[in-house]
């Protein structure tokens, strides 16, 4: 399933950082949650704008900064 369309940059907004739907919450923001132990639903707690969709496409967007392995 495509997220991408959840993922937008502007350069003015949080140093051009990719954000999640225009908002001021970074994907950089949702993954350092998820890294620190926070749960999906703790999250969602404290950010009720978030939704599970939003936290797939921050995983997707981190997925696809990875380089892909030869075949």
């Amino acid at each position: 399933m495509d997220f991408m369309h959840l993922i937008t940059i502007e350069p003015g907004k949080r140093g051009g950082q990719p954000c999640i739907r225009a908002m001021r919450i970074t994907v950089r923001d949702v993954l350092e949650y998820l890294a620190g132990g926070m749960t999906v639903a703790e999250l969602l707690a404290d950010f009720p704008e978030l939704t599970e969709e939003d936290i797939r496409a921050c995983l997707a967007h981190a997925a696809n900064q990875l380089p892909r392995p030869a075949a």
